[in-house]
């Protein structure tokens, strides 16, 4: 990108995570976003879920490329430093959407053949997935990129999936001289009984993307005189052996005697690498100088909803640090999102010739 452009791309980075649009409340970047993407040449709309959608170009080839415009709390200051911008969203997700809409437009410029939708989602920090479940049932693409964070010659295949769940656990109020355990003392021995059973479940796998992986999340226990109570919040990241129905009953066999209430679950998603699509970005990340790096993530993303009910070719991508995901220090690196925007602006241009013989064949 010539200096002015990248410039450009900056500032609606930049004026995209200034607005604040922790989940639930993405109104206004969405609306700031739209505004955005007509002047860039999109048709832009804000869609029944709150989503911000712009279509661009008359190609026969249809890429989708949805990412999400909310994020976790976190008043966190805006400012660049070093090289990098610092902001809550920077990372997780406005870095990898804005890269969409900026590559997106500069290559349709360049490549009559392409359709593209840039879709940038609410809800995708909540268990809702509100933005991704409302689009399952529009007409598939061709291909489906997802933005995330992958690291700019980074390629994510899947994500593992999830459950959420509260086990509670009740009691008769007793002296603490006594030997019977109290609650509190049978929720943390109940909470090292999941570690356990967890490091059993899945003993044999060395890649973390295997295992299932417990988190405790918040534990709270109360007494009032007569009764004492415990809560244990836990997540529950899913192997692909391991669904969330099987997960459910994974836990109510390990917390047997407990009550066990689920708030949401995702089974995960992983596909190959080798269609045109993930060709196509591999060439674009060799032609900025790098090597493809092949991952598959312990997280979960709107690429477990939609992957499976388009069925085509996914994958998701964008620059920055996914371990800079939620943290008080969040930011990406100006560089990286610059090189991020060239490696899609190839990579789509790559797509239209393979992807229509892909679909002849």
């Amino acid at each position: 990108m010539r200096p002015t452009e990248r410039a450009a791309a900056e500032e609606l980075l930049i004026s995209t995570v200034r607005i604040a649009s922790v989940s639930r409340d993405e109104g206004r970047v969405a609306e700031h976003l739209r505004e955005r993407m007509e002047a860039l040449g999109y048709r832009a709309h804000i869609d029944g879920a709150g989503n911000v959608v712009g279509v661009i170009g008359d190609g026969e080839l249809e890429v989708a490329m949805v990412g999400h415009i909310d994020t976790v709390p976190g008043d966190l200051p805006v400012e660049v430093r070093d090289g990098a911008l610092y902001g809550r969203g920077s990372v997780d997700a406005k870095g990898p959407f804005v890269s969409f809409v900026v590559a997106g437009a500069r290559a349709v410029a360049r490549c009559p053949g392409l359709r593209l939708r840039v879709i940038g989602c609410v809800e995708e920090e909540v268990a809702s997935s509100r933005g991704a479940r409302f689009l399952v049932d529009e007409p598939a693409p061709d291909a489906l990129i997802i933005g995330e964070p992958s690291g700019w010659d980074g390629i994510t295949l899947g994500y593992k999936g999830y459950l959420r769940a509260a086990v509670k656990l009740a009691g008769d109020c007793a002296h603490s001289a006594h030997d019977e355990p109290t609650v509190a003392a049978q929720a943390a021995r109940l909470w090292n009984a999941i570690e356990a059973a967890a490091t059993s479940f899945d003993a044999g796998a060395e890649r973390a993307f295997q295992r299932l992986i417990p988190a405790l999340l918040h534990m709270e226990c109360a007494s009032d005189g007569v009764r004492q109570t415990a809560r244990l919040d836990l997540s529950l990241r899913l192997p692909p052996r391991l669904g969330p129905e099987e997960a459910i009953a994974w836990l109510q066999d390990v917390a047997a005697g407990a009550e066990v209430q689920t708030s949401g679950g995702m089974p995960a998603w992983t596909g190959p690498r080798t269609t045109f699509l993930h060709r196509a970005l591999a060439r674009g990340i060799r032609a900025k100088g790098g090597n493809p790096i092949w991952k598959q993530k312990t997280g979960t993303a709107d690429l477990n909803v939609l992957a499976p009910a388009w069925g085509c070719p996914a994958l998701a991508y964008g620059p920055g640090d996914a371990a800079l995901d939620h943290r008080p220090d969040e930011h990406i690196v100006l560089d990286e999102f610059a090189t991020g925007i060239e490696v899609l602006e190839l990579a789509l241009e790559q797509c239209v010739a393979a992807g229509l013989a892909s679909r002849m064949r």
